[in-house]
C-alpha cells in the first residue's frame, strides 16, 4: 500500500493546499480541525511560519487516494462574489454534521484550466483533468468524525466547474448564492477594493461571459457596465448548471440576511441536515452574525451592509444606472443570455 494511504484515511489532517501543474506536484500541509474552522480561504493566505509542509508528486498521491479507498461525497457553496459565501460556509459549518472547507486554492486552479486551456503549460486530455478532479475531490471528502459531511465553498470563478462536478455519479449538492444586478453593482461599487478587482478579472470574465452566450458584448466603457458584466458572466456560469436543478438551492443574499432562520433552515434541509430550530437559533444568534466573515476580528453585520448600499447607492447612483441600462440591452441583443436570466431568481 502506498505509505501515504493510511494518514490521508484518519482524517483531513492533510491537506492538498496547491497544484504546481508545471511540476505536476501538490503541496500538502497539516491542519487541526481548528485551523479549518478559522480559515477564510484555504489558500496561499493560511500558510504561515508555523504550518508544517511537504510537496509529493500528483500521481504519488492519486495513488495514495485510490489505496485508501477514498470516496467522493462533498457538497458545494457556488456563488458570484461578495454575496455573503464566507458567512454562509460558517454559518453551515457551526453544524455537527458538516464540516466547511472554504476556497481550496487547487479548485481555482482546475478552473483556471477550464477557462483559459490556451495558458496552461501543458495542454490536459480529458482523462488527466478527470484524474486531477477526482482526486481532489475525494481528498476534499474526508471529514474529522464519521458523522459529517465536507460542504466545499468554492471562489467565484470556480462556478465554471459546478455543472461539471454536479453531474459527477455520487450527484452532489450545492447552494448557488446571489443578489440582484442593481445590488450587485451597489456592494462592489461601494467597496474600496473591489472595483480595483473587477478591473483585474474583467478579461476573462468578458471571455467567459461570451463563451457562455455565444455572441460579442457590446464594448464596456464604464465602471458600472464593466461590474455589470461581471454579474452577467459569474451568473450565467451558474445558469449553465441548470441541469443539475434538482440538487441546486438558489440563495439570494438579500433575502437570506431579512430572515437568517428561515433561509438558513432551508439550506440545512436542502443539504439533508437535520436542525432544530433551536439549533439554528444558537447558529443565526452567535458570532458569525455580527463579524465580517473573511476577516472577523472587524464587526460587521446586515445593518451596516444596508447602510454601505444606501450610501453607494447615492454616490455612485449614475454607474449604477449606467451599468444596468448596459446589462439591460446585452439581455435584449443577446437570445442565449435572456434565455440564461429567464427566472434568475431562483
Amino acid at each position: 500500500m502506498n505509505p501515504l494511504a493510511q494518514p490521508l484515511t484518519r482524517s483531513p489532517e492533510l491537506f492538498p493546499h496547491s497544484l504546481d501543474v508545471r511540476t505536476d506536484s501538490v503541496t500538502l500541509i497539516r491542519l487541526a480541525e481548528a485551523d479549518y474552522a478559522k480559515a477564510s480561504f484555504l489558500d496561499g493566505r493560511i500558510l504561515s511560519p508555523g504550518v508544517i509542509a511537504g510537496t509529493v508528486a500528483f500521481r504519488d498521491l492519486a495513488a495514495a487516494a485510490q489505496d485508501a479507498r477514498l470516496a467522493e461525497n462533498a457538497d458545494f457553496i457556488f456563488h458570484i462574489g461578495h454575496v455573503g459565501s464566507t458567512l454562509l460556509a460558517r454559518l453551515l459549518g457551526r453544524h455537527p454534521a458538516l464540516f466547511s472547507l472554504r476556497e481550496p486554492d487547487i479548485l481555482r486552479t482546475l478552473a483556471r484550466i477550464r477557462a483559459e486551456a490556451e495558458a496552461t503549460p501543458h495542454r490536459w486530455s480529458a482523462e488527466e483533468f478527470e484524474a486531477y478532479l477526482a482526486t481532489v475531490l475525494k481528498l476534499w471528502s474526508r471529514t474529522f468524525r464519521p458523522e459529517q459531511r465536507a460542504i466545499v465553498k468554492a471562489t467565484s470563478f470556480a462556478s465554471e466547474l459546478a455543472g461539471e462536478i454536479l453531474r459527477r455519479p455520487n450527484r452532489p449538492k450545492a447552494i448557488f448564492m446571489f443578489v440582484s444586478p442593481e445590488n450587485y453593482l451597489a456592494t462592489i461599487l461601494g467597496a474600496e477594493h473591489s472595483p480595483k478587482e473587477a478591473q483585474m478579472l474583467a478579461d476573462l470574465r468578458a471571455k467567459r461571459l461570451q463563451r457562455h452566450i455565444g455572441g460579442a458584448l457590446e464594448p464596456v466603457t464604464s465602471m458600472g457596465a464593466l461590474v455589470a458584466m461581471s454579474w452577467a458572466s459569474e451568473m450565467c456560469a451558474l445558469a449553465a448548471a441548470r441541469d443539475s436543478s434538482d440538487r441546486i438551492h438558489w440563495l439570494d443574499f438579500d433575502r437570506f440576511l431579512a430572515d437568517p432562520a428561515a433561509a438558513l433552515a432551508n439550506c440545512f434541509r436542502h443539504l439533508g441536515v437535520e436542525a432544530s430550530p433551536e439549533q439554528i437559533a444558537h447558529i443565526v444568534s452567535g458570532p458569525d452574525m455580527r463579524t465580517y466573515s473573511k476577516a472577523q476580528e472587524y464587526g460587521y453585520d446586515a445593518a451596516l451592509r444596508r447602510d454601505v448600499l444606501d450610501q453607494a447607492r447615492q454616490m455612485q447612483g449614475a454607474e449604477i444606472r449606467r451599468g444596468l441600462d448596459w446589462l439591460e440591452r446585452q439581455i435584449a441583443r443577446h437570445p442565449e443570455m435572456k434565455r440564461m436570466f429567464e427566472g434568475w431568481s431562483g
